[in-house]
């Protein structure tokens, strides 16, 4: 009997995959394409994604995002101490703002805390628990804070 269940429930988690698994509408266009997702996320998350492996597709794109922080700020830690070390408003060692009003360091800050509360929202827990599961959506989401995120850390000021 226990066979039998873990059978079917081998059977279900499969059709779960592939009934989850992205269409394309007619025009063809990716839903990356759609959510404008970064051309570095694409690159390492857009076939996890396609084969359904919507956390791992997060992931990938996190530890990316944590790599570049570091390489840009020239840290060897990574993580939240390396995000608010990084944007810190008070010496910051990655400037997201001229850092000049109020208002611009305000911002700075407020990165600091996007930055790291999405380390350890979304990246964390895909990297030290099991099983986490994730819809294609979420996954999109995901994806799209980190190409937002990507794409502010391209402009910064150096």
């Amino acid at each position: 009997m226990a066979n039998s269940l873990q059978q079917f429930e081998l059977v279900v988690r499969r059709a779960r995959s592939v009934t989850e698994a992205r269409s394309e509408p007619a025009g063809g266009s990716h839903p990356f394409d759609d959510r404008n997702i970064h051309t570095r996320l694409q690159n390492i998350s857009k076939k996890l994604f396609d084969d359904g492996h919507y956390a791992l597709a997060t992931f990938e794109a996190y530890k990316l995002l944590d790599k570049e922080v570091s390489a840009m700020a020239k840290l060897s830690e990574s993580g939240v101490k390396l995000m608010m070390k990084a944007f810190s408003e008070q010496s910051p060692l990655i400037r997201l703002t001229n850092m000049t009003s109020t208002s611009e360091k305000d911002e700075q800050e407020g990165y600091k805390f996007i930055f790291s509360g999405s380390v350890m929202a979304i990246r964390n827990p895909r990297g030290h628990e099991f099983g986490v599961r994730e819809s294609p959506t979420e996954c999109l989401d995901h994806l799209s804070l980190a190409s937002l995120l990507l794409r502010r850390l391209e402009s910064a000021k150096k």
